[in-house]
């Protein structure tokens, strides 16, 4: 048996002694292995040679009928720089509402005060209601002066993405805080309260 304490790859196997089979010559030597079985040295048949592996492999064309890109003349092939495809409507959607908490909070700050102010007018509701829906629409329309300012600045010079519109919903929430603070500067109660309360510090 071999040393456990040599490497493996150095360890010899011991093999059983084996003994000739009976009949047999010394021209065709049989070996009988343990398990009584006869072993005969032989020659390997040999067939014919395999294809050497180096050989071509081609297969035949088959036309679709498409042609090369280049022939087709789709989009992505010209000599062109390639343009990235555009987003979909409802990323553009999903974009704009990003950051809308600002436009609303400022939204309602400003309804509130404006509420405050018309019913203290104690008059037509009509000039009223003209005046919120005029400062409504210029508050749509900062918005949008601020999402073309971020496009051209953000986008176009400094090649940034935009992921969301929050600057744009935080400056419109700011003009609607500071007109609902400025519908209460016109209303006598309001002034005369924050006075009173003013005299006290």
């Amino acid at each position: 048996m071999a040393d456990q304490q040599t490497p493996w790859a150095e360890r010899t196997v011991e093999v059983p002694p084996q003994r000739q089979a009976p009949g047999a010559d010394d021209a065709q030597t049989a070996v009988v292995g343990e398990s009584g079985g006869v072993f005969q040295r032989g020659v390997a048949p040999v067939g014919r040679a395999a294809p050497p592996r180096t050989a071509e492999f081609t297969a035949p064309h088959e036309p679709t009928g498409t042609g090369w890109p280049a022939e087709a003349g789709g989009p992505g092939w010209s000599d062109g720089p390639v343009q990235s495809p555009r987003p979909p409507l409802s990323y553009h959607l999903a974009q704009l509402r990003r950051g809308g908490e600002w436009s609303v909070l400022g939204g309602l700050f400003a309804f509130v005060c404006w509420g405050v102010w018309a019913i203290s007018a104690r008059g037509n509701l009509g000039s009223p209601v003209l005046t919120f829906v005029l400062t409504m629409l210029v508050g749509v329309g900062l918005f949008a002066l601020c999402r073309v300012i971020g496009r051209v600045v953000l986008e176009r010079q400094l090649g940034r993405v935009r992921r969301s519109a929050r600057a744009a919903h935080m400056v419109t929430g700011a003009y609607l805080i500071v007109v609902g603070f400025a519908y209460l500067r016109q209303t006598e109660w309001v002034v005369s309260a924050w006075n009173w309360v003013a005299g006290w510090f």
